[in-house]
């Protein structure tokens, strides 16, 4: 055992012994980073606070965990429960390094904090990667290097984005509907099928499904989270009331057996959940009308 693991393990063993309270409060913000937080907080944004917003911020955390799939499986980095079960205080999975749970924090509040222009959800963001990141050490599912290459992973994908981001939407809406729905649909189905896993299933199969919706809807079904408390409220209470049973329901629910059934049937339960975000929900929120004026359609 090298020198920096054994004073990592040390590291945890000795913060675990703080205070048993410590647990829950970590449990709490370690849950910023987990994918049911997104599952609830992503459609929160589309449909109730800015649906470019949400898209946005929704494609870029989805691509950032591909890439933080990629890299944990180039790795092949161990956790602490590898060398100490008693230290793993919460589940996890896969590989450790980097630490995915800080990468999307700085990933997802770094991208509403450049949307908002506000100074002080930087420093929000600032304060959120720490304690989110701190977390994962305290309850032994990662080692500290792999929360700071998981900051480092997340800041300079970050940095990226906002370079990029406005030349590069604007090239996508001046193609044609049929060009959008065959990158927004294809380019998640290559990457899952050149590395097929559960994960990869997940986050592709969303992004395949909310990319092809939002062309769809922005073309057929405009739709603006504008409106009233009120109506922000139900419109949140009745498109989470779909979403939420159906990714439980597929927690739950055994699977076909074999790899590559159950991933295609995952990947393409996926699709139909993120097209729900992005054009089912909308479509039933104007029927229901509970939908503030449509947006301006974009051609």
């Amino acid at each position: 055992m090298d020198p920096l693991t054994s004073w990592s393990l040390d590291f945890i063993a000795a913060l675990q012994q703080i205070h048993p309270a410590l647990h829950l409060f970590f449990g709490a913000f370690t849950f910023l980073g987990q994918p049911q937080f997104y599952v609830l907080i992503l459609p929160l944004l589309l449909w109730c606070v800015d649906v470019r917003l949400g898209a946005r911020v929704g494609i870029f955390l989805l691509l950032s965990s591909q890439l933080n799939i990629v890299l944990k499986d180039l790795f092949h980095q161990p956790r602490p429960s590898d060398f100490d079960p008693s230290l793993q205080l919460a589940w996890f999975e896969g590989y450790g390094l980097p630490s995915g749970h800080a990468q999307f924090v700085v990933v997802f509040w770094g991208a509403i904090a450049a949307w908002a222009r506000r100074p002080w959800l930087w420093v929000l963001v600032v304060l959120l990667a720490a304690l989110v990141g701190f977390s994962r050490v305290y309850l032994g599912v990662h080692f500290p290097q792999d929360i700071v290459a998981g900051w480092a992973i997340g800041g300079l994908s970050l940095a990226l984005y906002l370079a990029v981001q406005g030349g590069l939407e604007r090239r996508l809406a001046e193609l044609g509907l049929h060009w959008q729905i065959l990158l927004a649909g294809g380019v998640p189905l290559v990457l899952f099928v050149t590395s097929p896993s559960k994960s990869v299933a997940t986050a592709m199969g969303t992004l395949a499904g909310a990319g092809v919706g939002f062309a769809l809807s922005r073309r057929y079904v405009p739709f603006s989270p504008a409106g009233p408390m009120w109506q922000r409220f139900l419109r949140f209470v009745v498109g989470a009331a779909v979403v939420v049973p159906l990714y439980v329901a597929l927690e739950v629910v055994p699977l076909a057996e074999g790899p590559w059934p159950s991933l295609a049937f995952r990947f393409s339960y996926f699709v139909l959940l993120g097209a729900w975000g992005t054009l089912g929900a909308p479509w039933l929120f104007r029927v229901l009308r509970l939908a503030g004026a449509p947006e301006e359609s974009v051609t």
